[in-house]
């Protein structure tokens, strides 16, 4: 799968940009979506207009771990993977027996932004099993990223040349725009476009860059750890009903 979010969206922290990366543009003239088409025949390309783009294929997928995708009013949303405790979720957010992964996740969110119940990291810390979503309101541009404490599934993310947000599950195809602006996504974090990276493992601690290094000494992004020394104030800040989620975090 493949996500190219304009910078307007979401955009890709500052320690993933290396100085010496040979990135080039992931969208100008659809270089990064023809380049995926091109390795996967049969894909799938939804153009997000000015955000980005969303790219799939079913093809050569573990059937254990598989990609889904799907679009509720405007709300699109890649998975790539498996939730162990889905008849518990589908209870919880009052969803029919042919509900899948893709639909909790999305439902998950829609009730984030429309009521905001729980924090965001409570919520996605209560899907258990091996994952990564990518979500795109197209309501309000807000991205939201996750992938499971283990890191179940492969998913990495990188800046191109002009600070707009990649994201795959293939490192190879990240790095064919960002260069060696690109690492693993961190593991049990998610982002989002106003509240950027955060732990949901941890969500009272923050999080601090640690620059990777490639086989020539080169830095090569970033990857980020936990700060157990660091604590916040609070988490996330209830929003009535009559409020957006994803303008307040």
């Amino acid at each position: 799968m493949l996500v190219v979010f304009d910078k307007s969206v979401a955009k890709s922290p500052e320690g993933l940009q290396s100085p010496h990366s040979d990135s080039v543009s992931a969208t100008k003239d659809g270089y990064l979506a023809q380049h995926f088409a091109s390795l996967h025949p049969g894909s799938v390309t939804v153009n997000l207009g000015s955000s980005g783009l969303m790219a799939y294929s079913m093809e050569k997928q573990n059937p254990l771990l598989p990609r889904l995708f799907s679009v509720v009013d405007d709300i699109f949303c890649l998975f790539h993977g498996h939730i162990e405790n889905v008849a518990i979720l589908k209870q919880q957010y009052g969803l029919n027996k042919t509900a899948n992964e893709v639909s909790i996740v999305i439902e998950a969110y829609r009730t984030l932004r429309d009521r905001g119940p729980y924090p965001a990291d409570q919520v996605v810390r209560d899907i258990h099993g091996k994952f990564a979503f990518i979500l795109y309101d197209s309501s309000s541009k807000t991205a939201f990223l996750a992938t499971d404490v283990d890191g179940g599934v492969p998913f990495f993310w990188g800046s191109d040349s002009e600070g707009n947000l990649v994201v795959s599950d293939d490192p190879e195809i990240v790095k064919k725009s960002c260069g060696k602006s690109f690492a693993p996504f961190p593991k049990g974090c998610f982002f989002t476009s106003s509240g950027g990276l955060k732990s949901f493992e941890h969500p009272r601690n923050e999080l601090k860059p640690v620059p990777r290094v490639d086989s020539s000494g080169e830095v090569c992004g970033v990857t980020y750890s936990v700060d157990t020394e660091s604590r916040k104030e609070s988490s996330m800040p209830r929003v009535g009903s009559a409020a957006n989620w994803s303008s307040h975090y």
